[in-house]
C-alpha cells in the first residue's frame, strides 16, 4: 500500500553519512551515460534517483557536518553542487543551481547509496555518450536529456 510506504535510507560507503530519501519513492530513475558521470562513478554510467530536495535542503546540521561538497560548471551554463562522505568520499548526491542561483527543486540521489530503491523503469540519457550501444528493450533512452528537462 502506497500509504504504509517509508522513505529509504541512504547511506554511504563507511556508513558515517546515512540519511532518508525525502519521500518513499523517486520522481524518476536516471542512468546517465555522460562523460561527467563516467568519471564520477570510474565505470560505464551513472544511476540518479530524483527526489524533491524540500526534506533534505537545508541539509541538517549533523548531515552537512559529514559532507563535502565539489562544485562543477555544466554544459548549459549552471553549477552542480556534488555532495560526499568526507570519511570515504562516496558520492551521495547533487544539486543543479540555476545560473541564476536559484537551487533546482529536485536532488538527484546516487542509485547504488539507496538500500531497497526499485530499479525498474528508469531512463537512460546521455547514450550520445555510452561506452556501448544501449538496446531499445533496455527502455527509454534520450541522446542528451529528455524535452522536458530542457
Amino acid at each position: 500500500m502506497a500509504s504504509d510506504a517509508k522513505p529509504l535510507t541512504i547511506r554511504c560507503q563507511c556508513g558515517s553519512a546515512s540519511f532518508l530519501t525525502p519521500t518513499a519513492k523517486p520522481i524518476t530513475l536516471f542512468y546517465c551515460h555522460c562523460t561527467e558521470c563516467q568519471k564520477q562513478t570510474s565505470s560505464a554510467f551513472g544511476t540518479s534517483a530524483i527526489y524533491t530536495a524540500e526534506g533534505l535542503f537545508p541539509l541538517a546540521p549533523d548531515l552537512a557536518a559529514k559532507l563535502k561538497c565539489y562544485t562543477r560548471q555544466t554544459e548549459k551554463g549552471r553549477s552542480m553542487e556534488c555532495y560526499f562522505c568526507s570519511e570515504c568520499g562516496s558520492r551521495l548526491f547533487h544539486r543543479i543551481i540555476d545560473a541564476d542561483g536559484t537551487p533546482r527543486s529536485t536532488v538527484s540521489i546516487k542509485g547504488g547509496c539507496i538500500e531497497g530503491l526499485e530499479w525498474n523503469g528508469g531512463m537512460h540519457i546521455y547514450v550520445r555518450s555510452a561506452v556501448i550501444k544501449i538496446p531499445a528493450e533496455w527502455g527509454e533512452q534520450y541522446e542528451t536529456l529528455p524535452p522536458w528537462m530542457k
